[in-house]
């Protein structure tokens, strides 16, 4: 006996990626790479029946006899009755927000998600970034664009305090790499919990009592209804003139035409924003004209060599877990939507 699994891959909007129409290339499980990360787990190999497909070309005739679904996203209609014999789905990204509300997922299903997959990268981004802020890299960009020389300085950035909105493998993984430069770190989640590279922890409801004393603040936490609006303009109004932010998370999480606001009148020291809504960003969108603003294409976390092979790495494991009916790595709560 074989398990079916379905592979859904997405072309994306026409224009997106000239050079691929059929997706981006990234992103893209093809059959060789499913047979080459299926070959480094032996207690897999000849389990599996999958089927590569596009969109949905073949998604009713497919769906209806597989039992697991590898994909970024889906038809969520009449689930149930489409794939009747359907017992696990893994999302392709870390977050899951596009699937929200998850009243669609059949009882029995569980939905797991790509968290890890991203650290090394997110990490990575995420020190690059505060130091960047801390060199005033958006003011000196901001400057070169107006042909204006200004030497700006900046002493060490030990003793300054980084606020990381959402300790997760992103945020976490930025928080181990900033920390041992000397600075502060104090780590936001829901429960307060601690988490290695912070000195210390708050829960979600004491944001407003630290982002005062941040000098950057990095922002990694997923969309969710918790989440969304959390930086608005009220919380932007409590950090110091001089501060700087960074946005790895998703830009429902903040005000943007506050954060522009803000920056235009100089009552911010500087942003790298990495996430948006809509992708890519309208030609007349504010946000490209902002002072002291770095726009990034949303590749903060994203390998571009790797991210592929990672993912398939995170799930072969899990498929190891799915045959000897144990519990999966990274399941989502629909109810918190992460």
């Amino acid at each position: 006996m074989t398990v079916k699994v379905h592979v859904k891959n997405n072309r994306w909007a026409e224009g997106s990626f000239p050079n691929t129409p059929e997706g981006e290339e990234v992103f893209t499980i093809t059959r060789e790479r499913f047979d080459t990360a299926e070959a480094q787990h032996p207690d897999v190999v000849g389990k599996l029946d999958p089927f590569i497909d596009w969109d949905t070309d073949n998604w009713k005739s497919s769906m209806a006899d597989a039992e697991v679904l590898l994909t970024w996203n889906m038809p969520t209609e009449n689930l149930a009755r489409v794939a009747p014999n359907l017992k696990w789905i893994h999302c392709i990204g870390a977050g899951v927000e596009h699937m929200l509300p998850m009243d669609w997922l059949p009882e029995g299903v569980t939905l797991t998600n790509n968290k890890g997959v991203h650290a090394a990268k997110a990490g990575e981004f995420g020190l690059m970034a505060i130091l960047m802020l801390h060199s005033h890299m958006p003011a000196i960009v901001t400057n070169q664009r107006k042909a204006h020389y200004e030497s700006l300085y900046c002493s060490p950035i030990a003793g300054k305090t980084v606020v990381v909105l959402g300790t997760g493998s992103l945020g976490g993984s930025g928080a181990k790499m900033i920390k041992p430069l000397g600075v502060n770190v104090i780590g936001v989640n829901r429960s307060g919990r601690d988490v290695e590279g912070c000195d210390r922890c708050v829960p979600t409801a004491q944001l407003d009592a630290v982002l005062p004393l941040a000098d950057y603040l990095l922002i990694a936490t997923p969309d969710t209804p918790d989440t969304r609006g959390l930086m608005d303009r009220r919380r932007l109004d409590l950090m110091k003139p001089t501060a700087g932010i960074i946005n790895i998370g998703r830009e429902a999480v903040m005000d943007y035409d506050a954060l522009c606001d803000k920056l235009d009148e100089g009552s911010l020291g500087g942003a790298i924003l990495d996430v948006f809504d809509p992708e890519p960003i309208a030609a007349e969108s504010r946000l490209w004209n902002t002072k002291n603003m770095i726009i990034t294409p949303h590749v903060s976390a994203d390998d571009g060599d790797a991210y592929i092979p990672l993912t398939l790495g995170l799930f072969f494991q899990n498929m190891e877990l799915f045959l000897a009916d144990k519990p999966l790595l990274n399941p989502i709560d629909p109810k918190l939507g992460y």
